[in-house]
């Protein structure tokens, strides 16, 4: 049987936004965030011509302030990890517009590359908040408000940034969740309970350290309230390594949107088994987007992160035996999960 005129002029229709999508370049600019937050840097189709730009120790091939285009009229919202920036997410970002998305990467106030003053609990807690900023500032930009639905909006986030998945997804966390895992956890799963100021060497420092993180810890996490937060335009979460020890795992047994995981199995500095793991074990109806056994907790940033030193290196660099060639394929899972459940 023959489609009907109707059916041929859909068809004509999308073969012709997937035409204009394989022609368009991938746009680059900022959008000045609201009140205290941070730029928003956005990636988006367009039209102009891709060219190299220079953005610290990276260059980006991109089309800067480029006239956008219509690709599939969705939105993507990504947050970063602790001391984190947009460039380590812009291959990503890339795959993302390349399949037609319009991508927002809003900078957290107070944790990022230049700025870490407010690491940990008092970042968690203004994250999802600058994450509703930053698809308002992009709908009510005249270059973008025209070419993207508010009403389907996708999110994703790594490590600090796929805690605020994790809320974005429905989740509820505690400061005092935290509190209680560090006091029962925490030779086990050091590097998430005291960062980067230390780290365990099986020597006889190890006791000492201990105890002063334990009295630091107390000190900072003496808060029983429950953090939550509710947008109801994200419709589909990522959360790759998310920090996850802090969440009520009840709040994630039903997510209210499709809830994606990214996984890597030597991740060093958020234990799978206290975080990942708990919130797969809890979550039935969550997909695992990509598995990666033999990642570390950085090995799917790209590009990666430059002039990393001593414990930073050892934590976001690659573990023996890691394949980078994986890093492109898990991007594409990451990027059908969005087209999966936000596109008809």
């Amino acid at each position: 049987m023959s489609p009907g005129p109707v059916a041929r002029y859909l068809l004509i229709c999308a073969l012709a936004l997937l035409a204009a999508a394989a022609q368009a370049s991938v746009g680059w600019t900022q959008i000045a965030g609201s009140g205290s937050d941070g730029p928003i840097t956005v990636f988006y189709p367009s039209s102009s011509t891709a060219a190299p730009v220079k953005q610290g120790p990276y260059t980006l091939d991109v089309a800067a302030q480029g006239r956008p285009v219509r690709g599939n009229g969705r939105l993507i919202v990504m947050s970063h990890g602790s001391g984190g920036s947009p460039i380590v997410h812009s291959d990503l970002a890339r795959g993302l517009v390349e399949a037609g998305f319009v991508v927002a990467l809003p900078e957290h106030r107070g944790d990022n590359w230049h700025d870490m003053s407010m690491v940990g609990p008092k970042s968690w807690k203004l994250r999802p908040v600058e994450i509703s900023h930053a698809i308002d500032a992009v709908l009510h930009d005249a270059r973008f408000a025209p070419l993207v639905a508010g009403s389907r909006v996708g999110m994703f986030g790594m490590s600090a940034g796929g805690h605020t998945a994790l809320v974005m997804a429905g989740g509820r966390w505690s400061p005092s969740l935290l509190l209680k895992h560090c006091e029962s956890d925490l030779a086990q799963d050091f590097q998430s309970c005291v960062g980067l100021a230390s780290e365990l060497r099986g020597n006889l420092f190890d006791g000492i350290k201990k105890t002063v993180a334990l009295a630091v810890i107390r000190h900072k996490l003496d808060d029983n309230t429950w953090y939550s937060h509710d947008d109801p335009r994200v419709k589909a979460v990522v959360a790759e390594v998310p920090f996850a020890a802090d969440f009520d795992m009840q709040s994630l047994a039903a997510p209210r949107v499709p809830l994606g995981l990214v996984r890597a199995g030597q991740d060093h500095w958020l234990v799978p088994r206290f975080h990942i793991d708990a919130v797969r074990s809890a979550c039935t109806s969550c997909e695992m987007v990509a598995d990666l056994p033999n990642a570390g907790h950085g090995s799917l940033l790209s590009p990666q992160p430059v002039g990393l030193t001593g414990l930073a290196a050892q934590l976001l660099g690659d573990p023996p035996g890691f394949d980078r060639r994986q890093v492109p394929a898990a991007h594409a899972q990451i990027v059908q999960f969005f087209r999966q459940h936000l596109l008809p």
